[in-house]
Protein backbone atom coordinates (compact mmCIF):
# COMPACT_ATOMS: atom_id res chain seq x y z
CA UNK A 1 0.00 0.00 0.00
CA UNK A 2 1.68 3.63 -0.94
CA UNK A 3 0.61 6.67 1.11
CA UNK A 4 1.19 10.32 -0.04
CA UNK A 5 1.48 13.05 2.00
CA UNK A 6 -0.47 15.62 -0.05
CA UNK A 7 -0.32 18.55 3.10
CA UNK A 8 1.22 17.95 6.53
CA UNK A 9 0.21 21.33 8.21
CA UNK A 10 -3.02 22.56 10.18
CA UNK A 11 -5.68 24.93 9.12
CA UNK A 12 -3.84 27.92 7.41
CA UNK A 13 -0.63 26.12 6.17
CA UNK A 14 2.63 27.23 6.98
CA UNK A 15 3.57 30.11 6.97
CA UNK A 16 -0.12 31.28 7.19
CA UNK A 17 -0.94 34.37 5.29
CA UNK A 18 -2.07 36.50 7.89
CA UNK A 19 0.38 35.19 10.63
CA UNK A 20 3.61 37.04 12.35
CA UNK A 21 4.36 35.02 14.63
CA UNK A 22 8.15 33.61 15.19
CA UNK A 23 8.09 30.68 13.01
CA UNK A 24 5.78 32.37 10.02
CA UNK A 25 7.73 35.70 9.93
CA UNK A 26 11.05 33.31 10.35
CA UNK A 27 10.28 31.34 7.34
CA UNK A 28 9.48 34.60 4.63
CA UNK A 29 12.71 36.58 6.18
CA UNK A 30 15.12 32.91 5.56
CA UNK A 31 15.97 33.82 9.44
CA UNK A 32 15.13 29.95 10.74
CA UNK A 33 15.70 26.77 8.79
CA UNK A 34 12.17 25.22 7.91
CA UNK A 35 9.78 23.90 5.21
CA UNK A 36 6.75 25.90 3.78
CA UNK A 37 3.59 23.20 4.05
CA UNK A 38 0.25 23.51 2.88
CA UNK A 39 -2.64 22.12 5.01
CA UNK A 40 -3.63 18.46 5.58
CA UNK A 41 -4.84 15.79 3.19
CA UNK A 42 -3.08 12.28 2.44
CA UNK A 43 -3.75 9.74 -0.63
CA UNK A 44 -3.72 5.94 -0.20
CA UNK A 45 -3.49 3.28 -3.23
CA UNK A 46 -2.87 -0.20 -4.00
CA UNK A 47 -0.84 0.22 -7.05
CA UNK A 48 -0.08 3.65 -7.58
CA UNK A 49 -2.33 4.01 -9.93
CA UNK A 50 -6.09 4.45 -8.16
CA UNK A 51 -6.12 6.38 -5.06
CA UNK A 52 -8.68 7.24 -2.31
CA UNK A 53 -8.25 10.89 -1.13
CA UNK A 54 -8.42 11.43 2.77
CA UNK A 55 -9.83 14.96 3.24
CA UNK A 56 -10.05 17.69 0.85
CA UNK A 57 -7.63 20.33 2.29
CA UNK A 58 -8.66 24.23 0.62
CA UNK A 59 -4.73 23.50 -1.20
CA UNK A 60 -5.91 20.51 -3.15
CA UNK A 61 -5.22 22.29 -6.74
CA UNK A 62 -1.62 22.96 -5.79
CA UNK A 63 -1.28 19.37 -4.04
CA UNK A 64 -2.53 17.50 -7.23
CA UNK A 65 -0.19 19.62 -9.51
CA UNK A 66 2.55 18.31 -7.23
CA UNK A 67 1.78 15.16 -7.46
CA UNK A 68 2.33 13.11 -10.24
CA UNK A 69 0.39 10.41 -8.79
CA UNK A 70 -2.75 12.03 -9.15
CA UNK A 71 -2.59 13.82 -12.57
CA UNK A 72 -4.77 12.11 -15.53
CA UNK A 73 -2.86 9.74 -18.01
CA UNK A 74 -5.44 9.27 -20.74
CA UNK A 75 -8.18 11.18 -22.20
CA UNK A 76 -8.43 14.93 -22.53
CA UNK A 77 -9.31 15.06 -18.92
CA UNK A 78 -9.57 12.58 -15.68
CA UNK A 79 -7.79 11.94 -12.65
CA UNK A 80 -6.19 9.07 -10.74
CA UNK A 81 -8.54 10.10 -7.61
CA UNK A 82 -11.73 7.65 -7.51
CA UNK A 83 -13.48 8.87 -4.23
CA UNK A 84 -12.84 11.32 -1.45
CA UNK A 85 -13.38 10.37 2.31
CA UNK A 86 -13.69 12.94 5.19
CA UNK A 87 -12.78 12.59 8.67
CA UNK A 88 -14.93 15.31 9.90
CA UNK A 89 -16.40 18.54 8.46
CA UNK A 90 -13.98 21.18 9.02
CA UNK A 91 -13.03 23.90 6.80
CA UNK A 92 -9.83 22.66 6.15
CA UNK A 93 -10.68 18.90 5.31
CA UNK A 94 -13.75 20.10 2.99
CA UNK A 95 -12.93 23.31 1.24
CA UNK A 96 -11.09 21.02 -1.46
CA UNK A 97 -13.96 19.72 -2.85
CA UNK A 98 -15.49 22.62 -4.22
CA UNK A 99 -11.85 23.20 -5.83
CA UNK A 100 -12.85 19.77 -7.53
CA UNK A 101 -15.95 20.85 -9.25
CA UNK A 102 -14.42 20.71 -12.70
CA UNK A 103 -14.29 16.95 -11.80
CA UNK A 104 -17.10 16.15 -10.69
CA UNK A 105 -18.99 13.61 -9.92
CA UNK A 106 -17.76 12.01 -7.20
CA UNK A 107 -17.84 9.51 -4.48
CA UNK A 108 -17.92 10.97 -1.18
CA UNK A 109 -17.88 9.20 2.05
CA UNK A 110 -18.59 10.28 5.38
CA UNK A 111 -21.05 9.96 8.28
CA UNK A 112 -23.98 10.88 8.74
CA UNK A 113 -23.19 13.59 11.25
CA UNK A 114 -20.59 15.19 9.07
CA UNK A 115 -22.90 15.33 6.11
CA UNK A 116 -25.57 16.94 7.94
CA UNK A 117 -22.92 19.67 8.68
CA UNK A 118 -22.13 19.61 5.01
CA UNK A 119 -25.49 20.28 3.85
CA UNK A 120 -26.62 22.65 6.32
CA UNK A 121 -24.11 24.89 8.47
CA UNK A 122 -21.80 24.57 5.19
CA UNK A 123 -23.88 23.11 2.35
CA UNK A 124 -20.70 22.04 0.46
CA UNK A 125 -23.28 18.98 -1.03
CA UNK A 126 -25.92 21.28 -2.21
CA UNK A 127 -23.46 23.60 -3.90
CA UNK A 128 -21.54 21.29 -6.21
CA UNK A 129 -24.72 19.65 -7.09
CA UNK A 130 -24.57 22.29 -9.84
CA UNK A 131 -21.51 20.65 -11.48
CA UNK A 132 -22.05 17.05 -13.36
CA UNK A 133 -24.29 15.73 -10.25
CA UNK A 134 -21.98 17.05 -7.42
CA UNK A 135 -20.69 14.75 -4.86
CA UNK A 136 -22.11 11.44 -4.27
CA UNK A 137 -22.66 10.78 -0.47
CA UNK A 138 -21.44 7.20 0.13
CA UNK A 139 -22.73 6.98 4.12
CA UNK A 140 -20.10 5.44 6.50
CA UNK A 141 -20.45 4.42 9.93
CA UNK A 142 -17.92 5.16 13.11
CA UNK A 143 -17.60 1.84 14.42
CA UNK A 144 -14.61 -0.72 13.52
CA UNK A 145 -17.54 -3.13 12.88
CA UNK A 146 -18.23 -0.80 9.95
CA UNK A 147 -15.32 -1.46 7.35
CA UNK A 148 -15.94 -0.14 3.96
CA UNK A 149 -13.83 0.09 0.82
CA UNK A 150 -13.80 2.75 -1.71
CA UNK A 151 -15.06 1.95 -5.36
CA UNK A 152 -12.03 1.84 -7.89
CA UNK A 153 -9.44 1.01 -5.03
CA UNK A 154 -8.91 -2.72 -4.90
CA UNK A 155 -7.14 -4.80 -2.10
CA UNK A 156 -7.51 -1.68 0.78
CA UNK A 157 -10.04 -2.06 3.73
CA UNK A 158 -11.20 1.32 5.80
CA UNK A 159 -11.82 0.57 9.19
CA UNK A 160 -13.65 3.96 11.07
CA UNK A 161 -12.96 4.49 14.56
CA UNK A 162 -15.01 7.30 16.68
CA UNK A 163 -12.05 9.45 18.83
CA UNK A 164 -12.10 11.97 20.91
CA UNK A 165 -12.06 15.61 19.29
CA UNK A 166 -14.35 18.56 18.42
CA UNK A 167 -16.78 19.59 15.77
CA UNK A 168 -16.52 22.69 14.14
CA UNK A 169 -17.38 26.31 15.25
CA UNK A 170 -20.16 26.26 12.86
CA UNK A 171 -21.73 22.78 13.48
CA UNK A 172 -24.04 22.38 16.00
CA UNK A 173 -22.38 19.70 17.62
CA UNK A 174 -19.84 22.22 18.78
CA UNK A 175 -18.58 21.29 22.52
CA UNK A 176 -21.53 18.69 22.93
CA UNK A 177 -19.84 16.13 19.94
CA UNK A 178 -21.77 13.13 19.46
CA UNK A 179 -20.02 10.07 17.41
CA UNK A 180 -19.56 10.39 13.69
CA UNK A 181 -18.18 13.88 14.34
CA UNK A 182 -14.43 12.24 14.19
CA UNK A 183 -13.00 9.62 13.44
CA UNK A 184 -9.94 7.95 13.01
CA UNK A 185 -9.17 5.46 10.00
CA UNK A 186 -7.46 2.10 10.15
CA UNK A 187 -6.43 1.61 6.69
CA UNK A 188 -5.68 -1.64 5.99
CA UNK A 189 -3.55 -3.76 2.65
CA UNK A 190 -5.91 -6.72 2.44
CA UNK A 191 -2.99 -8.65 0.95
CA UNK A 192 -0.02 -8.14 3.79
CA UNK A 193 -2.90 -7.40 6.52
CA UNK A 194 -0.48 -4.37 7.36
CA UNK A 195 -2.07 -1.18 8.09
CA UNK A 196 -1.88 2.80 8.59
CA UNK A 197 -3.75 4.47 11.82
CA UNK A 198 -4.62 8.33 10.25
CA UNK A 199 -5.43 10.20 13.53
CA UNK A 200 -5.56 14.15 11.98
CA UNK A 201 -7.08 15.40 14.96
CA UNK A 202 -7.41 13.80 18.59
CA UNK A 203 -7.85 15.65 21.87
CA UNK A 204 -7.18 12.25 23.94
CA UNK A 205 -6.64 8.54 23.56
CA UNK A 206 -9.02 5.53 24.50
CA UNK A 207 -8.47 2.07 25.20
CA UNK A 208 -9.69 1.35 21.61
CA UNK A 209 -6.91 3.98 19.46
CA UNK A 210 -4.31 2.27 22.10
CA UNK A 211 -5.16 -1.40 20.95
CA UNK A 212 -4.84 -0.52 16.86
CA UNK A 213 -1.83 1.28 17.62
CA UNK A 214 -0.46 -1.83 19.34
CA UNK A 215 -0.46 -3.45 16.23
CA UNK A 216 -0.23 -0.45 13.12
CA UNK A 217 2.81 -0.38 10.88
CA UNK A 218 2.78 3.75 10.85
CA UNK A 219 0.63 6.03 12.39
CA UNK A 220 0.13 9.99 11.55
CA UNK A 221 -0.68 11.46 14.31
CA UNK A 222 -2.18 14.94 15.57
CA UNK A 223 0.83 17.08 15.88
CA UNK A 224 -0.84 20.57 16.14
CA UNK A 225 0.27 21.98 19.03
CA UNK A 226 2.99 21.33 21.50
CA UNK A 227 1.86 23.06 24.07
CA UNK A 228 -2.12 23.36 24.80
CA UNK A 229 -2.26 27.24 25.77
CA UNK A 230 0.65 27.55 22.72
CA UNK A 231 -1.60 30.07 20.65
CA UNK A 232 -2.39 31.51 23.73
CA UNK A 233 1.05 32.38 25.14
CA UNK A 234 1.96 33.56 21.11
CA UNK A 235 -0.62 35.84 21.35
CA UNK A 236 -2.12 34.67 18.26
CA UNK A 237 -5.61 32.82 19.54
CA UNK A 238 -7.74 32.60 22.67
CA UNK A 239 -8.53 28.81 22.90
CA UNK A 240 -6.37 25.97 24.03
CA UNK A 241 -5.84 23.27 21.40
CA UNK A 242 -7.94 20.86 23.36
CA UNK A 243 -10.98 23.67 22.85
CA UNK A 244 -10.50 22.69 19.77
CA UNK A 245 -10.42 19.18 19.61
CA UNK A 246 -6.24 19.07 19.93
CA UNK A 247 -3.79 16.85 21.98
CA UNK A 248 -0.78 18.45 22.42
CA UNK A 249 2.70 16.79 21.06
CA UNK A 250 4.65 16.88 24.71
CA UNK A 251 3.87 16.47 27.49
CA UNK A 252 2.79 13.31 29.90
CA UNK A 253 -0.44 13.35 27.96
CA UNK A 254 0.92 14.15 24.59
CA UNK A 255 1.31 12.75 21.73
CA UNK A 256 5.12 12.00 21.78
CA UNK A 257 4.29 9.85 25.45
CA UNK A 258 1.56 7.89 23.75
CA UNK A 259 3.69 6.63 20.87
CA UNK A 260 6.78 6.06 23.02
CA UNK A 261 3.96 2.97 24.88
CA UNK A 262 4.30 1.37 21.04
CA UNK A 263 6.57 -0.33 19.04
CA UNK A 264 5.56 1.03 15.29
CA UNK A 265 7.61 0.63 12.48
CA UNK A 266 7.30 4.28 11.29
CA UNK A 267 5.29 7.23 14.07
CA UNK A 268 4.93 10.24 12.15
CA UNK A 269 3.01 14.07 13.17
CA UNK A 270 0.65 15.54 11.06
CA UNK A 271 -1.74 18.18 11.16
CA UNK A 272 1.12 20.62 12.32
CA UNK A 273 0.11 24.49 13.29
CA UNK A 274 2.16 27.21 11.87
CA UNK A 275 3.31 27.95 15.93
CA UNK A 276 4.10 24.98 16.49
CA UNK A 277 8.30 25.05 17.52
CA UNK A 278 8.94 21.70 16.19
CA UNK A 279 9.09 23.46 12.36
CA UNK A 280 12.06 25.15 13.07
CA UNK A 281 14.42 21.77 12.21
CA UNK A 282 16.75 23.72 14.67
CA UNK A 283 14.75 24.01 17.69
CA UNK A 284 14.84 21.97 20.67
CA UNK A 285 11.63 21.20 20.33
CA UNK A 286 12.10 19.47 16.49
CA UNK A 287 15.19 17.56 18.06
CA UNK A 288 13.31 16.12 20.64
CA UNK A 289 10.38 14.86 18.33
CA UNK A 290 13.21 12.82 16.93
CA UNK A 291 15.00 11.66 19.58
CA UNK A 292 11.95 9.95 20.59
CA UNK A 293 11.91 8.08 17.02
CA UNK A 294 8.94 10.30 15.63
CA UNK A 295 9.23 11.77 12.33
CA UNK A 296 7.48 14.92 11.34
CA UNK A 297 5.85 14.80 8.11
CA UNK A 298 6.56 17.19 4.95
CA UNK A 299 4.48 17.62 2.08
CA UNK A 300 4.82 15.04 -0.60
CA UNK A 301 6.14 12.35 1.70
CA UNK A 302 5.82 8.95 -0.12
CA UNK A 303 5.43 6.04 2.34
CA UNK A 304 4.86 1.90 1.22
CA UNK A 305 3.44 -0.80 3.87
Amino acid sequence: MQILILGSAAGGGFPQWNCHCANCKGLRAGTIKATPRTQSSIAVSPDGKNWALINASPDIRQQINQSPQLWPEQGARGTNIRGAILTDSQIDHTTGLITLREGLPLDVYCSHVVYEDLTSAYPLFNMLEHWHGGLSFKPIGYQQSDAFSVEGVADIEFVPVTIESNAPPYSKYRDKVVAGNNIGLKIVDKTSGKYLFYLPGIVESTPEVEEILADASCVLIDGTLWLDDEMIAQGVGTKLGSQMGHMPVNGDFGTVALLNKFDIDRKILIHINNTNPILNEESAQHQFVLDNGVEIAVDGMEITI
